[in-house]
């Protein structure tokens, strides 16, 4: 296999900031246990566009999820009671992401940075909604997580906007966060292998970014137990307050 399959550029200054990059969303998913696609998508889209920095991301959302849900107690209770939230988002996420080429560059930068903007507002000020236990709420947040999903690979804001509203105490939330980005991720790479944006060569590229993102992961969990979580996600959470006025700067002109 040549070496432009196995690097996302021959541009070893490239190479780098994008392993830094993935690294950097590793930390933040493993010590706030979401967070991962906007911190990458905020920064990837700064060096590659947004069509190949979602297809990139694609594996690192996937595995880091899997260990996520996979360290949850009661996951059995998490699925069936996020099953009405899970089924609509997998399905909105994949019709979504089924012809993400034919959205213009602009709109998927204005839906990253919107999405962004959205997650870092909801956490920062702790905006809720008022929500019932019901099905139909899931459903209607499934449906708005799957379209953003599909759009910007980030489905992060309308999961935490209900868990948030909903009260979820802090390691069921991290679980059922987990098992909802877990239920968009198969449908998510479905779409895109579908639409063309996910071949043998980018998966080779989305491994190396995997690797780095693991280590990452790793490292966060370790300072979520001995670094100021209030202080982390404070300082996180204004970053990707101004990376995504950023991105909608930059769609809109």
């Amino acid at each position: 296999m040549s070496l432009t399959a196995l690097l996302p550029s021959l541009d070893p200054v490239l190479v780098t900031i994008i392993c830094a990059i993935f690294l950097f969303a590793g930390v933040v998913k493993g010590f706030l246990g979401i967070g991962l696609p906007a911190a990458a998508m905020g920064l990837l889209t700064l060096v590659i566009p947004p069509t190949e920095a979602i297809s990139l991301l694609w594996l690192p959302i996937l595995f880091t999820n899997i260990f996520q849900f996979s360290r949850a107690p009661e996951r059995r209770s998490i699925a069936t009671s996020y099953i009405w939230f899970a089924v609509p988002l997998a399905a909105s996420i994949f019709l979504t992401s089924l012809f993400i080429n034919d959205y213009p560059t602009a709109l998927l930068t204005v839906a990253i940075g919107s999405a962004m903007v959205i997650f870092s507002l909801n956490l920062l000020f702790g905006v809720t909604v008022p929500i019932g236990p019901g099905p139909a709420w899931q459903g209607v947040f499934g449906i708005v997580a799957g379209v953003l999903g599909g759009l910007s690979s980030i489905w992060s804001p309308p999961v935490a906007m209900y868990l948030i509203a909903r009260g979820t105490p802090k390691e069921r939330f991290i679980g059922a966060a987990g098992f909802l980005f877990l239920a968009g991720c198969v449908p998510l790479g479905i779409g895109l292998v579908m639409s063309g944006l996910i071949t043998w060569a980018v998966i080779v590229k989305s491994s190396l970014g995997l690797v780095t993102t693991l280590i990452g992961f790793r490292v966060g969990e370790i300072m979520r137990e001995r670094v100021s979580q209030h202080r982390f996600r404070q300082i996180v959470l204004v970053a990707f307050l101004l990376m995504g006025l950023r991105l909608i700067t930059v769609g809109l002109t």
